[in-house]
């Protein structure tokens, strides 16, 4: 590389730094290996710039019975220090109650309550969603029963707080067998 293109890699080296610092480079995300297979990735939603998640809701549709074709979990709304955000959602269902940590705490990692697929009986794939504070405190979503809860995510880094959230969700199926939301993926920022 010759010496004259030197200052203009610093200077893009600079703009990626500082475009970090804007929330877009310095993220890193949490997943966990049991989410529902159907459905597509939405949108990324992040809190407004500069705030991390301190609480959450589900939207979740009750159980409709044994004729019914249940959904369970549509919907997850991050609550931020300041407003939330909320990715892409099922039609059905209702929000549920806010859960938040303690003061000055962000959410740090989290949990899925998943039913696998059953073949001809009904399928609901995602049904509850448990998530860390990160002074400890589990916060207990109140969705569905239905399922069994996968392992936990790896925590965001010390320090860091999930910011953001991208969500599996089927669109309705006309007839066929529902099952709302599928998974979701967190994004923790410092």
């Amino acid at each position: 590389m010759s010496l004259s293109l030197c200052p203009w890699v610093a200077l893009v080296a600079l703009v990626v730094l500082v475009q970090g610092g804007l929330g877009i480079a310095f993220t890193k995300v949490i997943s966990v290996e049991n989410g529902g297979p159907w459905g597509d990735w939405g949108d990324t939603e992040f809190c407004p710039e500069n705030t991390y998640a301190t609480g959450f809701q589900l939207k979740v549709e009750p159980h409709k019975g044994f004729f019914g074709d249940d959904t369970a979990l549509n919907g997850i709304r991050l609550l931020c220090s300041t407003g939330m955000a909320t990715a892409n959602e099922g039609p059905w269902g209702s929000w549920s109650y806010p859960l938040s940590c303690g003061r000055s705490q962000r959410l740090v990692s989290f949990r899925l309550r998943v039913e696998a697929p059953r073949g001809l009986w009904d399928d609901t794939a995602a049904n509850n969603l448990d998530i860390t504070c990160s002074d400890g405190t589990v916060l207990e979503g109140q969705g569905g029963l239905a399922g069994v809860w996968g392992n936990w995510s790896v925590s965001c880094p010390f320090g860091w707080g999930i910011c953001g959230l991208q969500t599996r969700v089927e669109p309705p199926q006309r007839g066929g067998d529902d099952t709302g939301l599928n998974d979701v993926k967190f994004f923790c920022c410092a």
